[in-house]
């Protein structure tokens, strides 16, 4: 099955690991790597109501977690990006890509430019604690 076949129609969140992380000041700029990694693990097992999760990772936080694709717990699958340089670039790309194979897409972010960037793909937007651990 194509990727096109696999994601129409899918339920894929988006997660801007970025702005995730930073939305709570935990101390995350002293780790961020270790910041990716704890938001990745939580991902595996989060029950959330999608099909996939896309998690973009940049800078020093890609350190933390490999890219790929895992399955996870309640999700079918969470993939890793490593944004080679902005963050918020890849995360366009890769939810233009998707919008184009048909998913339904949402994003996890609070970060306003992006969120200006996406919404013509037809993007919903939660906010970053959506998703994060409690």
């Amino acid at each position: 099955m194509g990727s096109a076949e696999r994601d129409a129609g899918a339920r894929v969140l988006v997660v801007d690991a970025a702005n995730v992380v930073g939305s709570v000041p935990d101390g995350w700029w002293r780790d961020r790597a270790g910041a990716a990694r704890r938001l990745h693990d939580h991902l595996l097992s989060a029950p959330l109501p999608y099909d996939r999760i896309v998690l973009v990772v940049e800078g020093r936080a890609r350190d933390g977690v490999p890219e790929g694709v895992l399955p996870c717990e309640d999700v079918g699958t969470l993939t890793t990006v490593h944004a080679a340089a902005s963050g918020d670039d890849e995360i366009v790309v890769q939810c233009r890509a998707l919008a184009g194979e048909g998913a339904s897409l949402t994003l996890a972010t609070a970060d306003h430019g992006l969120i200006a960037r996406v919404e013509p793909l037809g993007v919903r937007i939660v906010g970053p604690r959506s998703v994060r651990e409690n």
